[in-house]
């Protein structure tokens, strides 16, 4: 199901920000104009991806520094296990919308 979660104009190029689907936290980042949303929960300890930063296509955990790529979730670095979640945006009528499934659980 597809969520309205902010307005483009509150995301500026390179900008995350946290945004919520129910009670469930997400991670939204605007890489160079294309928008990506991940699981907003550092898989490591918990913390939220949305306070984090870019660094190109990775996403830095404002705790530890881990890292993932917005793209794909991946881990960015060998040693580092786990990976978040992913989920497709789209920008309508000047909105970021995400399509969340019912069933997501928040890890």
């Amino acid at each position: 199901m597809w969520h309205k979660v902010a307005e483009v104009s509150e995301l500026g190029p390179g900008e995350v920000g946290t945004v919520y689907v129910g009670t469930r936290e997400l991670a939204v980042c605007n890489l160079d104009g294309t928008y990506h949303a991940v699981t907003g929960l550092c898989p490591h300890q918990g913390g939220s991806l949305g306070d984090g930063y870019l660094d190109g296509h990775r996403l830095v955990c404002p705790l530890h520094g881990w890292t993932f790529d917005v793209r794909t979730g991946e881990a960015g670095e060998p040693m580092q296990p786990g990976r978040v979640n992913t989920f497709p945006v789209k920008v309508e009528d000047g909105g970021l919308w995400v399509e969340v499934p019912d069933d997501f659980q928040q890890p």
